[in-house]
């Protein structure tokens, strides 16, 4: 009996932790989301559908913004409000046709980068089930 107690204790230990960490926490931080991000732009920079959307001729700004959202949306510093404000992520994306086509690309290179990224499972189920999410929000045209 005191086996089992012991086993629940420290199961019952476990759960509190895990969940009273933020996702930016468990998979390493600002390390993988700069490396998760970096990688989704590598493809992007080679896709002639989505190249065209970012009208930079060097991608790092962009790489820069995502990174410090997706930082700053799973728990990470404040950076991105702090210096660019509120997200306002339709209408930022408003300017750029995105069709369902251009999600599926960009969904295309993000789950790339998310496999590249070995989390978790349960952290890239978390993690991917809000990219499809937000994808599909960025959508305005068909």
């Amino acid at each position: 009996m005191g086996r089992v107690s012991e086993e629940r204790t420290t199961e019952q230990a476990r759960t509190p932790v895990r969940e009273s960490r933020t996702l930016y926490e468990r998979v390493g931080g600002e390390p993988v989301f700069r490396a998760l991000v970096h990688r989704f732009y590598q493809g992007v920079a080679r896709d002639p559908l989505l190249r065209p959307l970012y009208p930079e001729e060097d991608l790092g700004p962009a790489e820069e913004r995502l990174t410090l959202f997706l930082m700053q949306y799973w728990g990470g510093p404040t950076t991105y409000s702090d210096t660019r404000g509120h997200p306002r992520l339709r209408m930022r994306h408003a300017p750029f046709r995105v069709d369902a086509l251009a999600r599926d690309r960009w969904l295309h290179h993000m789950r790339e980068a998310v496999e590249e990224a070995r989390l978790e499972p349960e952290d890239e189920r978390e993690l991917w089930e809000y990219l499809a999410r937000a994808a599909q929000f960025m959508v305005n045209a068909e």
